[in-house]
């Protein structure tokens, strides 16, 4: 496992020098293997070739020994010769003329006869050079034996009688007996100068393809290197110019070149369309690396803090404010924690003023999905907020407006009466007529007094008593009592298990006795009054108050919280503005549908956990 870094470590760094090097051993090794094979299979052709030709000449010998060594020792007495020295010398002046002119007909190749029975050599051509061998025995190793012993022919190699040679042996065998053998040899000297003549010639030809393989690599790789660099500059100049083309050169590499190009020019649209959608955009845009340092701004956040990109590019992100200003960053707290921020109200303290934004912040991350910093959109509320604030205290100006009319409105009515109960008895002596008119005054009175309270209660609400409530006893009791006043009947649907409720349970039966009271008046004569309760997600308690009486005309939906405003001859209005106040207290909602003639539905929803309010 540690021999493939360390390969790695050994291979040149450029391109050009990797391809010279798998090169030299692309071309270098097929033609060193090539030539390996060529001259292993010549050497051994070389040998098949001086070894057919050897056997030849034994064949031949053997043909001209004819019937076998016995006709040759009779002679032409018809005599065998009385000893041993005697058949050999017989036989080899017989057979040595033979013998010469075979060897004098392949110069370098000696050849004779082997007799079994006299154990000795009769005959070895050139007789010149070899004729101290006659009579001589072969030694106890020598391959001739093996040759007499089974009969078959043999072509050795090594040093034998006349030195180092390569040795054909071939086996005369008459009426089925070895009698002898023959051989035909060739020094190995001569073999070993003809295959080292083949070996230059191969080795001439391989070192030759090499060096015209490399020369070719070497000028291929030198152009692709050339090609190559241009497009590196090309691009190392495309980094801060992506206008910059590179010029294609011939080939494959210019392909390259060419979609390098394009993916330039698509870079340089997709560039030049953000650039105009950051420059376009009303909101301010602000991109900060891993370390909190600006990267970029645009010109609606250069407006909004006071800088130009050029004065806070590499500064912190806290530069773009009041050296003494504190606030929460959104975009610093996404950059540590990879929380995500939405619609953030934030106050930032610019150098020229302070800015009420909506802060939305997220992560920049990278196509390896690696965070390089943060980016954060800061839309300005300040205008929005100005306005809202004029528009709210037009509303509150309104408000008090039409309160102060229906204040008016509910005190002269009864003042009007009291007024002319007291001008008629004044004028009148008669006891009967007081007694007569004074309970009236008293009730006109009762009625000042009582629009007095609402107010009281209405203006100045006390704060609420929260501990937990068990919504659904508190319905049970309400509806039980408000039923008894009004003909219509009242159906309970309570959620089983419906958890407890943080809230002020005074608070909320006013809330649910106004709601029925309302229903009660809105139903003619008899009619149904649904209420019911279930959980939202463990999150809020809601609770349904349906009729099915006159309804709500649609204009008068919207109305419905205003104080003093009754579709009720008898109304004062503030009913379903106080039922408005308490849920608010409880940081819930209160919604109304209605149907002319199909009834209303309100709908409580109460979050099970109290909290205090923003406003308070």
């Amino acid at each position: 496992m540690r021999l493939l870094p360390w390969l790695r470590g050994c291979l040149p760094s450029t391109l050009r020098g990797r391809l010279f090097l798998i090169s030299l051993a692309v071309v270098s090794v097929p033609i060193s293997v090539a030539g390996y094979l060529l001259e292993h299979e010549g050497r051994h052709a070389l040998l098949r070739e001086k070894g057919e030709k050897l056997f030849g000449l034994t064949r031949i010998l053997d043909a001209h020994l004819g019937a076998g060594f016995d006709p040759w020792l009779a002679g032409a007495e018809g005599a065998p010769p009385a000893n041993r020295e005697a058949a050999i010398g017989r036989l080899s002046a017989a057979l040595t003329p033979f013998t010469d002119l075979v060897a004098e007909a392949n110069p370098g190749v000696g050849v004779g006869y082997y007799s079994k029975a006299l154990n000795a050599i009769v005959t070895y051509g050139p007789s010149r050079q070899y004729s101290g061998t006659v009579g001589t025995t072969i030694p106890p190793d020598h391959p001739g034996w093996t040759v007499l012993d089974s009969g078959e022919k043999a072509l050795e190699t090594g040093p034998q009688v006349r030195g180092l040679i390569l040795n054909a042996m071939w086996p005369v065998t008459r009426d089925g007996a070895v009698i002898g053998y023959i051989w035909a040899n060739e020094l190995s000297d001569d073999v070993e100068r003809q295959a080292a003549a083949m070996d230059r010639a191969v080795l001439a030809v391989s070192a030759g393809g090499i060096l015209l393989g490399l020369l070719l690599t070497l000028v291929m790789s030198r152009r692709l290197d050339r090609d190559i660099q241009g497009i590196i500059r090309g691009l190392a100049r495309m980094r801060t110019d992506l206008r910059h083309a590179l010029r294609p050169p011939p080939g494959e590499v210019g392909e390259i070149a060419v979609e390098v190009n394009g993916m330039a020019r698509a870079l340089l649209d997709a560039r030049t369309l953000t650039e105009n959608i950051l420059h376009s955009i009303a909101d301010g845009v602000v991109a900060v690396d891993r370390e909190g340092r600006v990267t970029a701004l645009n010109p609606a956040a250069e407006q909004m803090t006071g800088w130009t990109a050029a004065e806070v590019l590499g500064q912190p992100y806290g530069a773009l404010f009041k050296p003494d200003g504190r606030f929460a960053s959104a975009l610093l707290d996404t950059l540590e924690t990879g929380q995500e921020h939405i619609g953030v109200p934030l106050d930032l303290p610019t150098t020229r003023q302070t800015l009420h934004v909506a802060v939305s912040s997220s992560l920049l991350r990278d196509s390896r999905d690696q965070t390089i910093g943060a980016v954060v959109v800061l839309k300005d509320l300040t205008e929005q907020r100005r306005l809202r604030t004029q528009i709210m205290r037009a509303d509150r100006l309104a408000a008090l407006g039409e309160l102060v009319a229906g204040i008016a409105h509910e005190v002269r009515n009864p003042l009007t009466s009291i007024r002319g109960f007291m001008q008629f008895l004044g004028s009148s002596d008669d006891v009967t007529e007081w007694q007569r008119y004074a309970p009236l005054i008293v009730r006109q009175v009762d009625s000042l007094n009582r629009l007095v309270t609402e107010l009281l209660e209405f203006g100045r609400p006390r704060p609420p008593s929260i501990r937990p409530v068990q919504i659904n006893d508190l319905i049970r009791e309400v509806s039980l009592l408000a039923g008894r006043k009004s003909n219509a009947q009242v159906v309970l649907e309570l959620a089983p298990g419906l958890p407890l409720v943080e809230a002020d349970g005074e608070a909320l039966k006013q809330v649910v006795l106004n709601l029925i009271i309302n229903a009660t008046q809105a139903i003619a004569e008899t009619g149904t009054i649904r209420i019911a309760t279930d959980d939202e997600d463990g999150r809020e308690a809601v609770v349904v108050v349906a009729d099915d009486g006159a309804g709500i005309e649609p204009e008068n939906l919207d109305k419905v919280f205003d104080p003093f405003f009754s579709t009720k001859l008898n109304g004062t209005g503030l009913g379903l503005a106080m039922v408005h106040r308490i849920v608010d207290a409880h940081n819930g909602t209160i919604t109304v549908a209605s149907t002319p003639g199909a009834g209303t539905t309100v709908t409580l929803r109460l979050p099970f956990v109290h909290s205090l309010s923003e406003s308070s």
